[in-house]
């Protein structure tokens, strides 16, 4: 864990320390032992844990106090240094304290430059030792939370956003990679937050907590507190009216229950994203009965919801219309606008045939050859430029297989930084890089995604629409792609 921090990476000690790490291994599958190099034999009671390199915070104080004779006044007062603003300058300040006490023990000027300069470079900030072993102990058990419970785990993560590095658009895709199903909210199902379903219909109980035998077939499903324009209290009174007096019947019913709070648009995107799916009907026929069941936006007195009065269950005698469904592309379209993220599946899958004929999935990577030119198209799910990369930047773009990161250079991105800072689907072109199991790709160029024009919508996988409604039909692969843009979850940025 503090390897990664920007005071090892700055002050060089991330290469040398994997190398010597791989150099021991190899001794100790040999029987021989391993002695790491040092800058000087001074140094080797308090880097012997870490090969010969500086990795923890605690580290800069006992290298002063080895090498240069600092006395606990003098290590406390570096500590200070380390922890205000401009600590590099103030942590410079201590060169000559350091050059003479290291002189007084025999270092060579030269060995005294090159260990101070990886001293102050915890100027960037480092890790204690007591901070790594908690992370470390934190990725640790939530690796095995993710291998042994994943639906439990996936749903957590849900319910605790917003935090961390993915969005919950990546977090369920990934989750669908890893045997969790994520299932779309349900008016008689889903609680305020996200709940664990087990068994493959997730018909067992909103909070059925599947067993891990069975975690391969275990489900997360939405909470209704995720639909937009609902809110917590909102679901909660839903959730507690279907609690004291059963679940709800028909759209009719759900419309004279439902709390005041709840307006006809907050309904009408619960009925988007399948939410009523339940009540057996498309969901163009469960918006047209909302429709008949409250009056259009015209008809409202202010901020009241401008709800018929609805004291009789009786049916409306024009409720038994039927309409066809929503195509693919309207499903998933819906479930961006109004979750912020798809459950449905991955807006490249729906393209397929569209894009680019040269463009290679990512699973496929691996399988080909070091430097080999590739293509690639993507969601944008984070990019980063740290301060510490020299101009360079970091892309994470996720298709339909999963993610890969890419490199881009500084010039390449002066000649296409339009397109890597605002584009949330991504095109790139470079060279593969691999090393020691690790797959990156090089960005060469970069622009917003681009497809194909004059295929038929049927071998893109985007059926005609049958009429228009309020989330716009997406009726060709190019006017899928345009919406796409518009409801695209944002990227986690940094830098």
């Amino acid at each position: 864990m503090a390897i990664v921090r920007p005071g090892p990476i700055v002050g060089g000690a991330v290469n040398p320390y994997v190398r010597r790490r791989e150099e021991q291994r190899r001794a100790e599958t040999a029987g021989r032992r391993y002695e790491p190099p040092l800058d000087h034999p001074l140094l080797k009671e308090c880097l012997a844990e870490t090969l010969g390199v500086i990795l923890y915070q605690d580290q800069v104080l006992q290298v002063c106090q080895a090498l240069a004779g600092f006395t606990p006044g003098q290590a406390e007062a570096l500590r200070r240094a380390m922890s205000r603003r401009r600590s590099r300058e103030l942590m410079a300040g201590f060169w000559e304290e350091f050059r003479d006490g290291a002189t007084a023990r025999g270092v060579p000027i030269a060995t005294a430059e090159r260990v101070f300069s990886q001293v102050i470079a915890f100027s960037e900030f480092g890790f204690p030792k007591s901070h790594a072993a908690a992370f470390g102990l934190l990725a640790y058990q939530s690796a095995w939370l993710r291998h042994y419970h994943p639906a439990e785990y996936y749903c957590a993560l849900f319910n605790n956003q917003p935090m961390g590095f993915y969005s919950l658009d990546a977090l369920g895709r990934d989750a669908q990679r890893n045997g969790v199903t994520i299932r779309l909210p349900d008016v008689n199902l889903s609680d305020v937050y996200c709940t664990v379903e087990g068994g493959r219909d997730g018909r067992d109980g909103r909070n059925g907590a599947a067993s891990a035998d069975l975690a391969i077939h275990a489900a997360a499903r939405v909470g209704l507190g995720f639909v937009r324009d609902w809110g917590e209290d909102a679901a909660r009174e839903v959730v507690e009216e279907r609690d004291r007096n059963g679940p709800y019947r028909g759209v009719g019913d759900f419309v004279r229950r439902a709390p005041p709070r709840l307006k006809r648009t907050a309904i009408e995107h619960l009925v988007w994203v399948g939410g009523c799916d339940g009540f057996g009907l498309t969901r163009r026929e469960l918006l047209w009965q909302v429709g008949l069941w409250l009056p259009p936006d015209a008809e409202r007195g202010g901020e009241a919801r401008g709800r018929r009065q609805l004291e009789l269950a009786l049916n409306h005698p024009h409720e038994r219309l039927r309409f066809g469904g929503l195509a693919a592309a309207e499903r998933l379209l819906a479930e961006y606008q109004v979750l912020g993220f798809s459950a449905s599946g991955h807006p490249l899958s729906l393209l397929r045939c569209a894009l680019p004929p040269t463009v290679v999935q990512s699973d496929r990577l691996p399988r080909l050859e070091h430097r080999a030119w590739v293509e690639l198209a993507g969601l944008v799910v984070a990019r980063q430029r740290p301060e510490t990369a020299k101009g360079f930047i970091f892309v994470l773009l996720e298709d339909k297989a999963g993610m890969v990161n890419v490199i881009v250079r500084p010039d390449v991105y002066e000649r296409h930084r339009a397109a890597i800072r605002g584009e949330p689907l991504l095109w790139v072109r470079g060279r593969l890089a691999k090393d020691d199991g690790t797959v990156n790709v090089i960005a060469e160029e970069a622009r917003g995604l681009q497809i194909n024009c004059g295929l038929r919508n049927a071998e893109c996988g985007i059926e005609e629409p049958p009429v228009e409604s309020a989330i716009r039909n997406p009726q060709s692969e190019m006017t899928f792609l345009k919406s796409m843009r518009r409801v695209a979850p944002e990227s986690k940025d940094w830098g």
